[in-house]
């Protein structure tokens, strides 16, 4: 039986950290797949926030940032001055940590959130960011002694990495590209040929209709899951689907005046699984989809169209819709290469009619040194320029809608609640409605 030396694997990694090295020396970002580079240049930026019952040190923290590059080891590139793979040392350790002391978590950790875009300012420290805010007396009655927040560019973490770091499980990516469905030489010339038209299209329409900047706000709800389990069984419906009609519902508003259409909701969501490819980008773990929601004033029968809706178009394989905006995304990053001008900054801004992005990510269960200590809920969320957010994070307990929004529609986020508790006190006739099962 054939063996391999320790050794020649030893020397292979070496090698691949040799290359690495090279090629972030000629371009930081030259490691990002397409798709990295695009939510770079968006200066997209994530964040995990919880409590904790352990009071952080500046040396606490800096282990924590130790644990989380040795299993994502792409927090370790994307800047001026990185070593692919490598350990940071204290100067740049110190530089992206820090520890605050307050007297309490009064409207935390609401006011601690932002679009992050310190983390772009400088182009020589890595792309995130990890935090902590430490009560001065000690834990509270609550038990909470600290809220420990990591902030970071969308290109080096998505929800899923999230969720693996939560567990203490690598969140590394694999170049394996064996039994993923193959895409042949035709769809790719003919994608090729889509793209670029695509892509001019985008940038004209993007300089005539994108948005100036708006007024942006944040905000955080957390409920317990068993109580939105019961609803939607109550309902009939699968829980995402109670999830997105709760909150697009509430911003939109009832009655003739409504904050994001009176017709049609444009929605974009975001799932796991799928057909993998090998047109696929080697960064996205999710396949998007994008919906229609039909404006309906009774709640019952809108969440109820909301869930055969997602029902429809989770049924459809959206490979080749993929593999195009892949391709689209290529064809941008190309043209950026020739040009820093295109595709402009207000490009970042249009959203094509997409009113709302809702995103679900995978359950956040802690396990292990990366997040010994920390209390649900857990708090997960993003920012795009112009682009409205809920991201929704299940933990054990509780899930979390996390919104990044534009003022406006931040200001309907308190109708939430009280809408939930006009539904769940309903007399809502039974449903012979069957829905798939959920995980949990």
């Amino acid at each position: 039986m054939k063996t391999v030396s320790s050794i020649g694997v030893a020397s292979e990694e070496a090698l691949l950290l040799q290359r690495a090295q090279a090629a972030v020396d000629k371009d930081p970002q030259a490691l990002f797949t397409d798709f990295q580079w695009f939510l770079f240049e968006a200066k997209d930026a994530v964040y995990f926030t919880a409590f904790s019952t352990i009071s952080f040190t500046k040396d606490m923290v800096a282990n924590i940032v130790a644990e989380m590059v040795a299993l994502a080891p792409q927090m370790t590139h994307g800047f001026v001055g990185a070593k692919p793979g490598l350990p940071f040392p204290k100067h740049l350790l110190d530089a992206i940590t820090d520890v605050t002391v307050v007297d309490d978590f009064e409207g935390y950790p609401d006011k601690w959130l932002s679009h992050s875009q310190d983390i772009f300012a400088r182009e020589d420290l890595p792309l995130f960011r990890v935090q902590a805010l430490v009560r001065r007396d000690g834990p509270d009655a609550e038990g909470r002694a600290s809220l420990i927040q990591v902030r970071s560019s969308h290109a080096l973490l998505e929800g899923a990495d999230s969720a693996l770091l939560a567990r203490s499980q690598s969140a590394a990516r694999s170049s394996d590209k064996s039994g993923k469905q193959k895409i042949g030489l035709g769809t790719r010339l003919l994608n090729m040929v889509q793209a670029q038209l695509m892509v001019w299209a985008y940038i004209a329409a993007a300089n005539i209709l994108a948005p100036n900047e708006q007024p942006w706000g944040y905000k955080t709800l957390a409920i317990k899951r068993h109580r939105l389990r019961l609803l939607a069984n109550r309902l009939g419906v699968r829980q995402r689907s109670l999830y997105y009609a709760l909150v697009t519902y509430a911003i939109n508003g009832e009655g003739p005046t409504k904050h994001m259409s009176k017709r049609v909701i444009g929605a974009a969501y975001t799932l796991l699984g799928g057909k993998p490819s090998d047109g696929d980008d080697g960064w996205l773990r999710v396949r998007a989809l994008q919906a229609k929601f039909r404006v309906i004033d009774d709640f019952v029968e809108y969440v109820r169209t909301i869930d055969d809706t997602v029902g429809r178009l989770e049924k459809k394989d959206v490979t080749k819709f993929m593999v195009l905006m892949n391709s689209v995304i290529h064809t941008i990053r190309g043209l950026n290469s020739l040009w820093k001008g295109l595709p402009g900054k207000r490009f970042w801004r249009f959203s094509m009619g997409i009113e709302i992005a809702l995103t679900l990510v995978p359950p956040h269960r802690t396990y292990g040194p990366v997040t010994n200590g920390i209390i649900e809920p857990i708090y997960c969320g993003a920012w795009h320029p112009g682009q409205n957010i809920c991201t929704y994070c299940p933990g054990r307990e509780y899930i979390t809608m996390n919104f990044s929004m534009e003022q406006r529609h931040i200001d309907n986020v308190d109708k939430i609640m009280p809408l939930l508790e006009r539904i769940e006190a309903m007399d809502i006739a039974p449903s012979n409605r069957s829905v798939e099962e959920e995980a949990a």
